[in-house]
């Protein structure tokens, strides 16, 4: 799994989700950063009466994060349809949606979800990138630059040092892994995009030190 960063948008979604009255375990195992007991956690939230459409969405989206880390796009993704369809504006959702239908080879399925979660929110560094790796992907290696650099600067610090360790274990950029934008960096982004089996993101246990 390549999508390290995606981590951080579990952060997001419990800030959204928002579990009024439900202090209970499985509540907090389903929206706390570490995802450990999350799926099951989640679908025992899920059960609980009296909660609104934007929490339920929250759950779904958590437990489809939880799957999605662990490759099960599939599941992943029924479970970002039902937060969709409870909360459909919900840019975390569909990115994240996305980010699934890209990994699992789907990338037409993929494309209008993140350009929603775009207009939805212009900031998100996370959906820049997913944008940037479906115009690598597609061979727009202009566009698909210009998304990452849009992503290290709305991502900010920790996700230049996600692209310096992925580049550099590419073995196109030999810097400090310092979350600084620096010239050679952006050269071996550059020549990272032209390559459409060259992922400037690293794999998921890698980075931990530089990122953490």
């Amino acid at each position: 799994m390549r999508k390290t960063g995606v981590i951080l948008l579990a952060l997001m979604i419990t800030a959204m989700a928002g579990p009024s009255g439900a202090t209970n375990k499985n509540a907090h195992e389903c929206f706390a950063p570490d995802r450990g007991n999350r799926i099951a956690a989640c679908s025992e939230y899920l059960t609980l009466p009296g909660l609104d459409d934007r929490q339920r969405a929250s759950a779904f989206a958590m437990r489809a994060l939880a799957l999605s880390l662990l490759g099960q796009y599939g599941p992943a993704i029924k479970d970002y349809d039902k937060a969709i369809e409870l909360n459909p504006n919900f840019p975390v959702a569909l990115n994240n949606r996305a980010w699934a239908h890209y990994r699992s080879g789907n990338n037409r399925a993929a494309w209008p979800d993140v350009e929603r979660s775009l207009a939805l929110d212009p900031w998100s560094g996370h959906a820049y990138d997913t944008r940037a790796h479906l115009n690598q992907a597609a061979g727009n290696a202009d566009a698909a630059y210009n998304d990452y650099v849009s992503a290290m600067r709305y991502g900010g610090a920790r996700m230049v040092r996600l692209y310096q360790c992925g580049l550099q274990a590419q073995g196109h950029y030999n810097g400090a892994l310092n979350g600084i934008v620096t010239d050679s960096l952006m050269a071996a982004l550059k020549v990272c995009v032209g390559n459409k089996s060259c992922d400037p993101l690293p794999p998921d246990e890698e980075c931990k030190a530089a990122t953490s």
